[in-house]
């Protein structure tokens, strides 16, 4: 995947990118998630609808990876389309090492049987990625101004997101990614990003979506002198 320059006709907080490349944009004052769509890998769908009937995958797994260290397929059940995902995965991860330029990255895949964070939150975080490789994507609201973030965590004051005052309209807009988007979202902990962060929350998982199959990307820093 090469990265070339390209024109933006976006909106600020939230961006749709139809290349790779658009997610520099996540570098942008202001944009706390660029969502890049792409269509579903067949391949990858029938493997993981088969593994996931068969119970060879009821559990994920985390590893550390330097920069372009092909994904080992151990990793993942065998069975066909077994090393079109671990490619993929391989793909992404190469993709967040050049947009980071991070040395190693943390990755994980998530194999959930209900909502792993329901309610809406922000990440302390740099620069996160997400993939959804079965089951609904990652839910956020695409507009801060839409959102009182007092009422994020303890400031709920143990109410539901929708009786929180979490929303400050009855339009707030919440958006979805689809299977296979790959996700960029920025957390608190990016350098001039102290307060803001997208707010964000796992999508309920539906029987027929049962489990949902989720990546995740952080850059590892090396912080030793």
């Amino acid at each position: 995947m090469s990265l070339f320059p390209v024109t933006f006709t976006l909106q600020p907080y939230s961006r749709v990118a139809q290349h790779p490349a658009e997610l520099l944009r996540i570098f942008d004052a202001g944009t706390q998630v660029v969502r890049w769509q792409r269509c579903a890998d067949l391949a990858i769908t029938t493997y993981l609808r088969q593994v996931t009937t068969k119970g060879l995958l009821s559990s994920g797994f985390r590893t550390c990876l330097k920069a372009n260290q092909q994904l080992d397929p151990i990793h993942l059940p065998d069975g066909s389309g077994r090393n079109t995902l671990a490619d993929d995965i391989h793909q992404l991860s190469i993709l967040y090492h050049d947009l980071l330029g991070c040395s190693t990255i943390g990755l994980r895949l998530e194999v959930l049987h209900g909502a792993m964070c329901p309610r809406f939150h922000v990440d302390r975080t740099g620069i996160r990625m997400v993939c959804t490789y079965r089951g609904p994507g990652t839910e956020w609201i695409d507009d801060d101004i839409q959102a009182d973030r007092t009422k994020l965590g303890s400031g709920a004051n143990g109410l539901p997101d929708t009786e929180s005052g979490l929303f400050a309209t009855d339009e707030t807009s919440i958006e979805a990614a689809s299977c296979f988007d790959v996700v960029l979202l920025k957390g608190t902990l990016w350098q001039g990003n102290a307060g803001q962060g997208a707010i964000h929350r796992s999508p309920a998982v539906m029987p027929s979506d049962n489990p949902r199959i989720l990546l995740v990307i952080d850059a590892l820093w090396d912080t030793a002198s």
